[in-house]
């Protein structure tokens, strides 16, 4: 059996590809970050033992090291790295709401694949992360939305860097642009976007589990499995 991490799992386009990945016949190790969320407990009820529930705050160093050893428990490997966790920021001249959207968005990813990276070399190797049509410099319309872009330039940078020193090693990498998603990216269920997080975790689920003719080139692809530049 094919085993996954995801993060972000609680709620949302995380939660739903916890679905699609115990549907496709993988085991599932979800992140949860809100206990008092039961969506992912009654989840459990209805997958059994293919589906284990972990503590995860991938902003918090010492939780992601417990998650890692909660995992190394009991898998020799994993075969996947999903980062699906991120948050939208608040008031973006606050400082604090700056330091929390990067310790989600950007230094998240960095952690949990430091923290996995010895059971990823075991397995499959692939590490996937949820990024953003916001993060890419090319194409960028905006004139607001600072913390949340930049967030989403930074991750893009960071799976690059992850990317020139690992693929040597056989490591694969995705890179998902959801779409406007109507998620809880600003902490509440948005009534605003064009698709559900089922509609655009399911293209994720699809480009994440599916091999590529050509590996050694690193995309950011959208819900259409269109390509973005970034």
């Amino acid at each position: 059996m094919n085993i996954v991490v995801i993060t972000g799992a609680d709620r949302g386009c995380g939660q739903a590809l916890v679905r699609y990945f115990i549907e496709g016949g993988w085991r599932v190790y979800a992140g949860q970050f809100m206990p008092e969320w039961k969506e992912l407990e009654q989840l459990k009820e209805e997958f059994g033992s293919d589906l284990i529930l972990m503590p995860l705050d991938v902003s918090d160093d010492a939780s992601v090291k417990a998650a890692a050893e909660f995992v190394g428990a009991r898998e020799e490997n994993i075969d996947m790295l999903v980062n699906v966790a991120g948050i939208a920021g608040g008031a973006e001249d606050n400082a604090d709401a700056w330091k929390q959207v990067f310790q989600v968005n950007v230094l998240g990813p960095l952690r949990m694949t430091e923290a996995f990276l010895a059971l990823l070399r075991r397995g499959k190797k692939r590490i996937c992360v949820y990024s953003s049509e916001a993060g890419s410099i090319t194409t960028q319309p905006r004139e607001d939305g600072f913390v949340y872009s930049m967030s989403k330039t930074a991750v893009n940078m960071e799976m690059r860097l992850m990317f020139n020193r690992l693929r040597r090693e056989g490591f694969t990498f995705r890179i998902y642009h959801p779409g406007w998603v109507r998620s809880y990216m600003s902490g509440v269920r948005s009534r605003e976007g064009v698709y559900e997080p089922e509609e655009s975790s399911a293209s994720a689920y699809l480009q994440f589990v599916t091999d590529r003719p050509c590996e050694d080139v690193l995309l950011m692809m959208d819900v259409k499995g269109e390509i973005w530049p970034f």
